[in-house]
Protein backbone atom coordinates (compact mmCIF):
# COMPACT_ATOMS: atom_id res chain seq x y z
CA UNK A 1 0.00 0.00 0.00
CA UNK A 2 1.12 3.64 0.01
CA UNK A 3 2.01 4.07 3.42
CA UNK A 4 1.06 8.01 4.22
CA UNK A 5 -0.05 9.56 7.01
CA UNK A 6 -3.46 8.63 7.04
CA UNK A 7 -3.25 4.97 5.72
CA UNK A 8 -0.68 4.50 8.91
CA UNK A 9 -2.87 6.39 11.39
CA UNK A 10 -6.14 4.22 9.96
CA UNK A 11 -3.48 1.23 10.60
CA UNK A 12 -2.91 2.20 14.46
CA UNK A 13 -6.38 3.28 15.19
CA UNK A 14 -7.39 -0.35 14.29
CA UNK A 15 -7.08 -3.14 16.79
CA UNK A 16 -3.07 -4.97 17.56
CA UNK A 17 -2.61 -7.41 15.54
CA UNK A 18 -2.23 -11.28 17.09
CA UNK A 19 1.24 -11.53 16.50
CA UNK A 20 3.40 -9.01 14.75
CA UNK A 21 1.97 -7.30 11.23
CA UNK A 22 4.22 -6.19 8.26
CA UNK A 23 3.31 -3.37 6.02
CA UNK A 24 5.58 -2.47 2.86
CA UNK A 25 4.95 0.39 0.86
CA UNK A 26 4.23 0.14 -2.96
CA UNK A 27 6.19 3.04 -4.57
CA UNK A 28 9.78 2.92 -2.73
CA UNK A 29 11.10 -0.86 -2.56
CA UNK A 30 11.69 -1.73 1.05
CA UNK A 31 10.11 1.02 3.20
CA UNK A 32 7.56 -0.44 5.80
CA UNK A 33 6.68 -0.26 8.94
CA UNK A 34 5.41 -3.25 11.83
CA UNK A 35 2.97 -3.25 14.30
CA UNK A 36 3.71 -5.18 17.71
CA UNK A 37 0.92 -7.31 19.67
CA UNK A 38 1.10 -4.35 22.20
CA UNK A 39 0.19 -1.75 19.72
CA UNK A 40 3.44 -0.19 18.87
CA UNK A 41 4.42 0.63 15.27
CA UNK A 42 7.94 0.80 13.96
CA UNK A 43 9.32 2.65 10.73
CA UNK A 44 12.27 0.57 9.22
CA UNK A 45 14.38 0.05 5.67
CA UNK A 46 15.29 -3.14 3.92
CA UNK A 47 17.80 -3.42 1.98
CA UNK A 48 20.48 -5.74 0.96
CA UNK A 49 24.23 -4.98 0.95
CA UNK A 50 26.10 -4.66 -2.40
CA UNK A 51 28.74 -7.12 -1.29
CA UNK A 52 26.15 -9.60 -1.12
CA UNK A 53 24.88 -11.41 1.86
CA UNK A 54 21.68 -11.49 3.55
CA UNK A 55 18.95 -9.16 3.69
CA UNK A 56 18.97 -6.39 6.66
CA UNK A 57 16.64 -4.37 8.55
CA UNK A 58 17.07 -0.92 9.62
CA UNK A 59 14.98 0.20 12.37
CA UNK A 60 14.60 4.21 11.77
CA UNK A 61 12.27 5.25 14.57
CA UNK A 62 8.50 4.72 15.96
CA UNK A 63 4.96 5.85 14.95
CA UNK A 64 3.93 8.96 16.32
CA UNK A 65 7.57 10.14 16.98
CA UNK A 66 8.34 10.03 13.33
CA UNK A 67 6.11 10.79 10.69
CA UNK A 68 5.53 8.78 7.67
CA UNK A 69 7.10 11.21 5.14
CA UNK A 70 10.37 11.74 7.07
CA UNK A 71 10.38 7.65 7.58
CA UNK A 72 10.40 7.54 4.18
CA UNK A 73 13.04 10.18 3.54
CA UNK A 74 15.08 8.30 5.85
CA UNK A 75 14.29 5.22 4.27
CA UNK A 76 15.13 6.97 0.92
CA UNK A 77 18.26 7.61 1.94
CA UNK A 78 19.19 4.21 3.76
CA UNK A 79 19.02 2.20 1.03
CA UNK A 80 20.57 4.70 -1.83
CA UNK A 81 23.89 4.74 0.81
CA UNK A 82 23.22 0.75 0.70
CA UNK A 83 23.45 0.74 -3.12
CA UNK A 84 26.71 2.96 -3.12
CA UNK A 85 28.17 -0.16 -0.48
CA UNK A 86 28.09 1.83 2.53
CA UNK A 87 25.93 0.25 5.46
CA UNK A 88 24.12 2.38 7.93
CA UNK A 89 22.93 -0.82 9.76
CA UNK A 90 26.43 -1.53 10.27
CA UNK A 91 27.55 1.54 11.25
CA UNK A 92 24.58 2.14 13.71
CA UNK A 93 26.04 -1.35 15.19
CA UNK A 94 29.21 0.25 15.81
CA UNK A 95 27.79 3.28 17.44
CA UNK A 96 25.67 0.67 19.21
CA UNK A 97 28.69 -1.22 20.37
CA UNK A 98 30.09 2.27 21.94
CA UNK A 99 27.28 2.63 24.45
CA UNK A 100 27.95 2.77 28.50
CA UNK A 101 25.79 0.61 31.09
CA UNK A 102 23.52 3.56 31.88
CA UNK A 103 22.41 4.15 27.81
CA UNK A 104 22.56 0.42 27.63
CA UNK A 105 19.52 0.09 30.10
CA UNK A 106 17.77 2.85 29.68
CA UNK A 107 17.38 1.79 26.26
CA UNK A 108 16.16 -1.31 27.52
CA UNK A 109 13.59 -0.43 29.64
CA UNK A 110 12.03 2.28 27.14
CA UNK A 111 12.29 0.50 23.83
CA UNK A 112 11.21 -2.94 25.40
CA UNK A 113 10.27 -2.95 28.94
CA UNK A 114 8.19 0.23 28.33
CA UNK A 115 6.32 -1.16 25.36
CA UNK A 116 5.88 -4.62 26.58
CA UNK A 117 4.91 -4.31 30.25
CA UNK A 118 2.85 -2.50 32.11
CA UNK A 119 3.90 1.21 33.53
CA UNK A 120 4.35 0.33 36.95
CA UNK A 121 7.24 -2.42 35.79
CA UNK A 122 8.86 0.26 33.72
CA UNK A 123 9.12 2.59 36.44
CA UNK A 124 10.63 0.24 39.07
CA UNK A 125 13.13 -0.15 36.70
CA UNK A 126 13.66 2.92 35.67
CA UNK A 127 14.39 3.61 39.69
CA UNK A 128 16.61 0.55 40.33
CA UNK A 129 18.92 1.87 37.21
CA UNK A 130 18.56 5.68 39.00
CA UNK A 131 19.66 3.99 42.69
CA UNK A 132 21.86 1.49 42.35
CA UNK A 133 22.89 0.39 38.51
CA UNK A 134 24.31 4.06 37.27
CA UNK A 135 25.80 5.12 40.63
CA UNK A 136 28.35 1.89 40.23
CA UNK A 137 29.10 1.21 36.80
CA UNK A 138 26.56 3.51 34.41
CA UNK A 139 29.66 5.27 33.06
CA UNK A 140 31.47 1.78 32.20
CA UNK A 141 31.20 1.03 28.27
CA UNK A 142 29.14 -2.10 28.14
CA UNK A 143 30.98 -4.00 26.13
CA UNK A 144 34.07 -4.20 28.14
CA UNK A 145 32.31 -4.38 32.11
CA UNK A 146 33.52 -7.71 33.58
CA UNK A 147 31.78 -9.76 35.72
CA UNK A 148 34.57 -8.49 38.60
CA UNK A 149 32.69 -5.06 38.20
CA UNK A 150 29.24 -6.30 38.23
CA UNK A 151 30.14 -8.15 41.43
CA UNK A 152 32.00 -5.73 43.27
CA UNK A 153 28.63 -3.14 42.05
CA UNK A 154 26.56 -5.75 43.39
CA UNK A 155 28.73 -5.66 46.94
CA UNK A 156 28.41 -2.05 47.01
CA UNK A 157 25.26 -2.09 46.31
CA UNK A 158 24.36 -4.31 48.73
CA UNK A 159 25.68 -2.09 51.45
CA UNK A 160 22.42 -0.10 51.45
CA UNK A 161 19.70 -2.43 50.29
CA UNK A 162 20.75 -6.54 50.02
CA UNK A 163 17.16 -7.33 48.16
CA UNK A 164 17.42 -3.95 45.69
CA UNK A 165 20.83 -5.21 44.56
CA UNK A 166 19.76 -8.17 43.70
CA UNK A 167 16.69 -6.80 41.81
CA UNK A 168 19.60 -4.64 40.07
CA UNK A 169 21.50 -7.42 39.01
CA UNK A 170 18.53 -9.36 37.55
CA UNK A 171 17.41 -6.10 35.51
CA UNK A 172 21.10 -5.88 34.32
CA UNK A 173 21.46 -9.38 33.60
CA UNK A 174 17.86 -9.09 30.83
CA UNK A 175 19.31 -5.48 29.67
CA UNK A 176 22.62 -7.42 28.56
CA UNK A 177 20.31 -10.19 26.72
CA UNK A 178 17.92 -7.77 25.17
CA UNK A 179 21.38 -6.06 23.84
CA UNK A 180 22.79 -8.81 22.56
CA UNK A 181 19.84 -9.59 20.45
CA UNK A 182 19.58 -5.81 19.09
CA UNK A 183 23.46 -5.17 18.30
CA UNK A 184 24.66 -3.35 21.13
CA UNK A 185 27.16 -5.73 22.46
CA UNK A 186 28.73 -9.18 21.13
CA UNK A 187 25.66 -11.96 21.09
CA UNK A 188 26.46 -14.11 24.40
CA UNK A 189 28.31 -11.99 26.10
CA UNK A 190 26.35 -10.79 29.78
CA UNK A 191 28.91 -9.95 32.39
CA UNK A 192 25.97 -9.97 34.91
CA UNK A 193 25.08 -13.85 34.32
CA UNK A 194 26.26 -15.79 37.43
CA UNK A 195 26.82 -13.31 39.99
CA UNK A 196 26.34 -14.15 43.52
CA UNK A 197 23.02 -12.92 44.93
CA UNK A 198 22.36 -12.12 48.24
CA UNK A 199 20.50 -14.64 50.16
CA UNK A 200 16.49 -13.96 50.32
CA UNK A 201 14.40 -15.11 53.18
CA UNK A 202 11.00 -15.42 53.49
CA UNK A 203 10.15 -12.03 55.27
CA UNK A 204 6.40 -13.10 56.28
CA UNK A 205 5.06 -10.93 59.94
CA UNK A 206 1.30 -11.42 60.83
CA UNK A 207 -0.02 -9.13 63.17
CA UNK A 208 -1.47 -10.22 66.04
CA UNK A 209 -4.61 -9.42 67.89
CA UNK A 210 -2.42 -7.25 70.43
CA UNK A 211 -0.19 -5.40 67.88
CA UNK A 212 -3.40 -4.44 65.76
CA UNK A 213 -4.93 -2.97 68.76
CA UNK A 214 -1.97 -0.78 69.43
CA UNK A 215 -1.73 0.07 65.14
CA UNK A 216 -5.20 1.05 65.76
CA UNK A 217 -4.68 3.20 68.93
CA UNK A 218 -1.58 5.10 67.20
CA UNK A 219 -3.29 5.82 64.09
CA UNK A 220 -6.26 7.52 65.99
CA UNK A 221 -4.20 9.06 68.02
CA UNK A 222 -1.62 10.54 65.01
CA UNK A 223 -5.38 11.53 62.94
CA UNK A 224 -6.77 12.87 66.08
CA UNK A 225 -4.47 15.14 68.56
CA UNK A 226 -1.09 14.07 66.68
CA UNK A 227 2.06 13.02 67.71
CA UNK A 228 4.44 15.04 69.89
CA UNK A 229 7.28 16.35 68.34
CA UNK A 230 11.01 15.05 69.18
CA UNK A 231 13.19 17.79 69.82
CA UNK A 232 15.95 16.19 67.73
CA UNK A 233 13.84 15.05 64.99
CA UNK A 234 12.71 18.20 63.88
CA UNK A 235 14.53 21.16 62.89
CA UNK A 236 13.28 24.94 64.49
CA UNK A 237 10.36 22.71 65.60
CA UNK A 238 9.25 24.16 69.22
CA UNK A 239 9.04 21.91 72.02
CA UNK A 240 5.81 20.40 72.97
CA UNK A 241 4.42 20.89 69.32
CA UNK A 242 1.85 18.00 67.88
CA UNK A 243 1.71 16.91 63.75
CA UNK A 244 -1.24 15.23 62.99
CA UNK A 245 -1.36 12.68 59.99
CA UNK A 246 -3.64 14.02 57.06
CA UNK A 247 -6.99 10.71 57.24
CA UNK A 248 -5.83 9.94 54.02
CA UNK A 249 -2.65 8.01 54.85
CA UNK A 250 -4.13 6.43 58.14
CA UNK A 251 -7.31 5.67 55.73
CA UNK A 252 -4.69 3.93 53.04
CA UNK A 253 -3.39 1.79 55.79
CA UNK A 254 -7.00 1.19 57.18
CA UNK A 255 -8.21 0.16 53.63
CA UNK A 256 -4.62 -1.74 52.88
CA UNK A 257 -5.41 -4.14 55.84
CA UNK A 258 -9.14 -4.47 55.72
CA UNK A 259 -9.02 -5.52 51.99
CA UNK A 260 -5.17 -7.45 51.76
CA UNK A 261 -5.14 -4.97 48.00
CA UNK A 262 -1.46 -3.98 47.31
CA UNK A 263 -0.15 -1.21 47.95
CA UNK A 264 0.09 0.35 44.72
CA UNK A 265 -3.19 -0.53 43.92
CA UNK A 266 -4.31 1.26 47.04
CA UNK A 267 -2.83 4.37 46.18
CA UNK A 268 -3.93 4.48 43.02
CA UNK A 269 -7.22 3.69 43.12
CA UNK A 270 -9.60 6.10 41.40
CA UNK A 271 -13.09 7.15 42.19
CA UNK A 272 -14.44 6.15 39.60
CA UNK A 273 -13.27 2.48 40.20
CA UNK A 274 -15.20 2.67 43.14
CA UNK A 275 -19.14 1.06 43.83
CA UNK A 276 -20.09 1.42 47.19
CA UNK A 277 -23.44 0.50 46.71
CA UNK A 278 -21.95 -2.51 45.52
CA UNK A 279 -19.08 -3.14 47.81
CA UNK A 280 -16.84 -3.32 44.81
CA UNK A 281 -13.41 -1.90 43.24
CA UNK A 282 -13.31 -2.81 39.54
CA UNK A 283 -9.08 -2.28 39.38
CA UNK A 284 -7.90 -1.45 35.89
CA UNK A 285 -4.54 -1.58 36.63
CA UNK A 286 -3.80 -4.09 39.10
CA UNK A 287 -0.61 -6.24 39.19
CA UNK A 288 -2.38 -9.45 37.39
CA UNK A 289 -4.24 -7.38 35.06
CA UNK A 290 -8.07 -6.27 35.29
CA UNK A 291 -9.91 -7.50 38.33
CA UNK A 292 -13.02 -6.72 40.75
CA UNK A 293 -12.13 -6.67 44.34
CA UNK A 294 -15.15 -7.52 46.82
CA UNK A 295 -14.98 -5.06 49.89
CA UNK A 296 -16.19 -5.78 53.33
CA UNK A 297 -18.65 -3.21 55.47
CA UNK A 298 -15.94 -1.86 57.39
CA UNK A 299 -14.13 -0.90 54.43
CA UNK A 300 -16.89 0.45 53.14
CA UNK A 301 -17.10 2.71 55.76
CA UNK A 302 -13.48 3.69 55.43
CA UNK A 303 -13.71 4.61 51.94
CA UNK A 304 -16.89 6.95 52.97
CA UNK A 305 -15.24 8.53 55.39
CA UNK A 306 -12.19 9.54 53.41
CA UNK A 307 -12.33 13.31 51.72
CA UNK A 308 -12.71 13.91 48.59
CA UNK A 309 -10.57 16.45 47.23
CA UNK A 310 -9.29 14.95 43.74
CA UNK A 311 -9.66 11.59 41.25
CA UNK A 312 -7.38 9.34 43.63
CA UNK A 313 -9.76 7.66 46.58
CA UNK A 314 -6.24 8.35 48.62
CA UNK A 315 -5.10 12.27 48.52
CA UNK A 316 -1.88 13.14 47.57
CA UNK A 317 0.35 16.74 47.66
CA UNK A 318 -1.02 17.40 43.93
CA UNK A 319 -4.68 16.39 44.73
CA UNK A 320 -6.91 18.53 43.30
CA UNK A 321 -4.68 20.06 40.64
CA UNK A 322 -4.63 19.90 36.82
CA UNK A 323 -1.65 17.60 36.52
CA UNK A 324 -2.44 15.58 40.03
CA UNK A 325 -0.52 12.49 40.48
CA UNK A 326 -1.23 9.40 42.85
CA UNK A 327 0.74 9.39 46.49
CA UNK A 328 4.08 7.28 45.78
CA UNK A 329 4.51 6.20 49.05
CA UNK A 330 3.54 5.69 52.83
CA UNK A 331 7.17 5.83 54.24
CA UNK A 332 7.52 9.29 56.55
CA UNK A 333 3.66 8.58 58.21
CA UNK A 334 4.57 4.84 58.74
CA UNK A 335 7.25 5.14 60.27
CA UNK A 336 5.86 7.44 62.79
CA UNK A 337 3.06 5.08 63.21
CA UNK A 338 4.99 2.43 63.57
CA UNK A 339 7.30 3.73 65.92
CA UNK A 340 4.25 5.51 68.14
CA UNK A 341 3.30 1.40 67.70
CA UNK A 342 6.20 -0.12 68.84
CA UNK A 343 6.19 -2.17 66.31
CA UNK A 344 9.62 -1.92 65.02
CA UNK A 345 10.19 -3.39 61.98
CA UNK A 346 6.93 -3.67 60.82
CA UNK A 347 6.73 -3.13 56.81
CA UNK A 348 3.88 -2.34 55.07
CA UNK A 349 3.17 -4.65 53.28
CA UNK A 350 2.86 -7.10 56.31
CA UNK A 351 -0.32 -5.65 56.89
CA UNK A 352 -1.25 -7.94 53.18
CA UNK A 353 0.10 -11.02 55.04
CA UNK A 354 -1.77 -10.36 58.31
CA UNK A 355 -5.03 -9.88 56.03
CA UNK A 356 -4.64 -13.16 54.59
CA UNK A 357 -3.08 -14.93 57.37
CA UNK A 358 -6.62 -14.12 59.53
CA UNK A 359 -8.50 -15.87 56.13
CA UNK A 360 -6.26 -18.75 57.34
CA UNK A 361 -7.19 -18.96 60.98
CA UNK A 362 -10.82 -18.82 60.14
CA UNK A 363 -10.74 -21.73 57.52
CA UNK A 364 -11.80 -20.03 54.53
CA UNK A 365 -9.60 -21.90 52.29
CA UNK A 366 -6.57 -20.99 50.03
CA UNK A 367 -8.60 -20.40 47.20
CA UNK A 368 -10.87 -18.25 48.56
CA UNK A 369 -7.91 -15.83 50.60
CA UNK A 370 -6.12 -16.30 47.01
CA UNK A 371 -8.91 -14.50 45.31
CA UNK A 372 -9.45 -11.80 48.12
CA UNK A 373 -5.55 -11.26 47.21
CA UNK A 374 -5.40 -10.95 43.86
CA UNK A 375 -3.11 -14.19 43.11
CA UNK A 376 -2.78 -15.03 39.49
CA UNK A 377 -1.01 -18.78 40.63
CA UNK A 378 -2.27 -20.42 43.62
CA UNK A 379 1.46 -21.19 44.30
CA UNK A 380 1.63 -17.47 45.68
CA UNK A 381 -1.32 -18.26 48.03
CA UNK A 382 0.30 -21.81 49.23
CA UNK A 383 2.91 -19.78 51.46
CA UNK A 384 -0.03 -19.00 53.71
CA UNK A 385 -0.68 -23.15 53.95
CA UNK A 386 1.06 -23.71 57.60
CA UNK A 387 -1.60 -21.08 59.16
CA UNK A 388 -4.39 -22.80 57.70
CA UNK A 389 -5.32 -25.72 59.58
CA UNK A 390 -8.88 -25.19 60.80
CA UNK A 391 -10.07 -25.84 56.74
CA UNK A 392 -7.82 -28.87 56.85
CA UNK A 393 -8.42 -30.62 60.41
CA UNK A 394 -12.26 -30.32 59.61
CA UNK A 395 -11.73 -32.17 55.98
CA UNK A 396 -9.52 -34.32 58.75
CA UNK A 397 -11.94 -35.17 60.78
CA UNK A 398 -15.04 -35.65 57.86
CA UNK A 399 -12.80 -38.41 56.50
CA UNK A 400 -11.64 -40.13 59.14
CA UNK A 401 -15.37 -39.76 61.05
CA UNK A 402 -16.80 -41.68 57.79
CA UNK A 403 -13.88 -44.39 57.94
CA UNK A 404 -14.24 -44.33 61.90
CA UNK A 405 -18.00 -45.31 61.45
CA UNK A 406 -17.21 -48.28 59.15
CA UNK A 407 -15.03 -49.76 61.44
CA UNK A 408 -17.88 -49.96 63.91
CA UNK A 409 -16.35 -47.24 65.99
CA UNK A 410 -13.85 -49.78 67.31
Amino acid sequence: MKLTAATVAEIMDSAPPNKTKYFFDEDLSGFGFYRTTTGTGTYFAEFRPVAGGSKKRLKLGRVGTLKANEAREAARKAIAHAGLGKDLAKDRADERASVTVKTLVSTYIEDFVAANRKASSAEFYRIMLRKHIDPHMGTTKAVVLTRVDVQRAHAAMSKEARISANRAMKLLAAAFVWGAKNGFVPVGFNPARGIDLNREEGRERFLTVDEMQRLGEAMHEAETIGFEVNAGSAKHAPKGQRIKIHPSVTGAIRLYLLTGMRLREVLHLRWDEVDLDRGLLFLADSKTGRRTTVLSAPAVDIIKGLPRIGVYVIAGESAGLEDEKPRADLKRPWAAITRRAALPGLRVHDLRHSFASVGAWSGLGLPVIGKLLGHADAKTTARYAHVDVDSSRRAADAIAGQIFAALGGR
